[in-house]
């Protein structure tokens, strides 16, 4: 928040290229479908091949796969709310087939937070070893730019970058950098910018009308959770896949011409993000590239100088996490 509030990461989210940008959207369109493909059961690990297509044979994967039909069918004829009727039909056709067990129940009473409240609290005071101070500096740093992808891919998606400037970025990240800070007294993961909220983009959320109603009928979730269990990975996958697919156009607005803009664009992109399953992990490896190529063509006085400080916070941060 302290960051937030002067301006950091505001400075560094209007530093970034708008190639780079481009990049970090359609990376982040690879990533979530391949997410999707990966939970359907159309992608599953393989030793030899590190990855191959799923089994046919397998019910669950088969549903993946009618879901992903419909939804295409659908969106293809321009139905409005093509994504949510085909997470629909997919479950019904889930239950129907016995391939997703009906809920036991429709009412639970919603969860305590006595376990977890305020933890996080007490353990401030664990940080008191160099070592320790670096987990969490590596950790902020992974957030950070987590979110910085995610709400730049997601802004792309939507049409909101102009002239290479996200408008009311710091409010974007103020709420960000607030709600992680609550979720964390509450005792919950990380609640930052994510990539699923590009589906809402995708069938028309522009406002941020669309999260608030999101918001209210989660909190009617607390209460009706037994039914969300029919919402399996085989229903969302199809969604994510179909999103990964809208944001996959910035692809062709990245200049591909020039060998200087193709090469971190492309570690960012696809070397990176999907492959090593790290929104963080690509952006440090596009925004290292970026200066050493840049300076090879000779436009060393065209890159932000915010850029040379994060290929020097992007090397310590490499070191840190995978060399020490």
């Amino acid at each position: 928040m302290i960051i937030t509030v002067l301006k950091v990461r505001e400075w560094i989210i209007n530093a970034i290229p708008q190639d780079m940008k481009l990049a970090m959207a359609s990376g982040i369109g690879l990533f979530i479908a391949f997410i999707g493909l990966h939970e359907g059961g159309l992608i599953v690990a393989n030793k030899d091949t590190l990855v191959a297509l799923g089994t046919l044979k397998n019910g669950a994967t088969l549903l993946t796969i009618f879901g992903l039909i419909i939804t295409v069918i659908l969106m293809t004829r321009k139905v409005p709310g093509a994504i949510f009727i085909g997470m629909v039909i997919t479950a019904i056709a889930g239950m129907v087939t016995q391939l997703i067990p009906l809920p036991h129940q429709v009412i639970s009473t919603a969860p305590s937070l006595a376990p977890t409240f305020g933890v996080a609290l007490t353990h401030i005071t664990d940080i008191n070893t160099m070592q320790l101070f670096i987990v969490v500096l590596t950790f902020l740093l992974v957030t950070f730019f987590d979110t910085a992808g995610t709400l730049i891919g997601l802004a792309q998606q939507a049409g909101f970058i102009v002239d290479n400037k996200m408008p009311r970025v710091g409010q974007a990240m103020l709420a960000d950098s607030s709600s992680m800070l609550v979720g964390s007294i509450l005792g919950t993961s990380p609640t930052s910018t994510y990539v699923e909220s590009s589906a809402g983009i995708a069938v028309g959320g522009r406002s941020g009308f669309a999260s608030v109603v999101t918001a209210i009928l989660f909190l009617f979730g607390l209460l009706f959770s037994p039914l969300l269990t029919v919402v399996t990975s085989q229903v969302t996958s199809p969604a994510l896949i179909i999103v990964g697919v809208l944001m996959a156009s910035a692809l062709g607005k990245i200049d591909w011409s020039k060998f200087e803009i193709a090469v971190p664009a492309f570690l960012t992109m696809i070397a990176a993000m999907p492959l090593t399953y790290s929104i963080s992990d690509g952006i440090a490896l596009g925004f290292v590239a970026y200066p050493i190529t840049m300076i090879a063509k000779g436009r060393a006085k065209e890159v932000n100088p915010i850029m040379y400080i994060l290929f020097f916070v992007f090397l310590v941060f490499f070191y840190v996490l995978f060399w020490k």
